[in-house]
């Protein structure tokens, strides 16, 4: 598949505080690529090395062919930005933003605008200001204003931030079809469960990305051992009993159960014995789906 975005030991320090180090990975045409992290990890900063917003302090990009220094203007002209901070005009109303923005890339075809807003589920609200809207539905508006043009690639920062559950899970139905297109998608989020809609994930963390691939991959390569559900009574007292079993290499509340990653399968006898020794008479320990959170956790350990 051809390469969208390519980074080369991308590197960006703010004087002694690095920002984002040495970070490689491409991006190839047709996938959604996600860069998970927690907020300050370095992936609002990669993105903006790579549309030429700020300068790399050492390496390269190349985004849709063209470098990331020298032709950043190019390559503006051909990708959908969404910023992590509104740059909507709360004063204007949802069909004023759009033609705006549209104009900045030189369309005034009306009916394609309004395709766009009929397409972002806004065509019903193309009257009202942009200040009397919702997080969701600013949210469809910011994202009307990166495909307006068409681009080629979309570039979302955190896209879903502040959204509830339902308008996220809309909001990557919209990313999806979009692909279906042919369009390209990297998207960051500090959301583990959104990283699950990604063809693959790159996991950020202090500046590092510490690895790539596919969710599936990860949770078998990147995650050692087992993971185990244990449900028990008492989830706190419970928790510091299983945080130290010899077995276990890490523990955790998760909902109304218990969490834990063990090197091996054998590992639940042990779990269940440990636990019944410590008078949690009903605890149940099954074998269970690793997530990505898991992933995450045990990398960054």
């Amino acid at each position: 598949m051809k390469p969208v975005v390519q980074a080369q030991a991308l590197t960006k320090a703010f004087g002694d505080f690095i920002a984002v180090d040495q970070v490689s990975f491409t991006v190839t045409e047709g996938e959604i690529v996600g860069y998970l992290g927690p907020n300050g990890s370095g992936k609002t900063t990669t993105i903006r090395m790579l549309i030429g917003l700020l300068l790399p302090t050492a390496g390269s990009s190349q985004v849709l062919g063209y470098d990331s220094v020298r032709q950043s203007e190019q390559i503006r002209q051909r990708i959908g930005y969404m910023s992590q901070k509104f740059a909507l005009y709360d004063e204007l109303t949802v069909e004023e933003n759009l033609t705006f923005y549209a104009g900045v890339y030189g369309m005034h075809n009306r009916n394609s605008l309004s395709d766009v807003l009929e397409r972002v589920g806004l065509k019903r609200f193309h009257k009202e200001r942009v200040s009397e809207l919702s997080t969701g539905w600013r949210q469809r508006l910011a994202l009307a204003t990166a495909i307006v043009h068409g681009p080629q690639l979309l570039i979302l920062d955190e896209p879903t931030s502040g959204v509830d559950p339902i308008a996220r899970r809309t909001f990557w139905d919209l990313i999806y079809e979009l692909v279906d297109e042919g369009v390209t998608a990297f998207v960051t989020t500090h959301y583990m469960d959104e990283a699950e809609y990604c063809h693959r994930v790159g996991i950020m963390r202090e500046a590092r990305l510490l690895a790539m691939d596919t969710p599936a991959r990860l949770k078998t390569d990147a995650l050692p051992g087992c993971t185990w559900d244990v449900y028990t009574d008492s989830l706190l007292p419970g928790l510091n009993v299983l945080e130290n079993i010899s077995c276990v290499t890490r523990a955790g509340l998760a909902g109304d159960h218990l969490r834990a990653i063990t090197p091996s399968r054998g590992d639940g006898k042990l779990i269940r014995k440990a636990m019944k020794s410590a008078g949690f008479k009903r605890t149940r320990v099954e074998i269970a789906e690793p997530t990505l959170e898991d992933v995450f956790l045990a990398l960054v350990r």
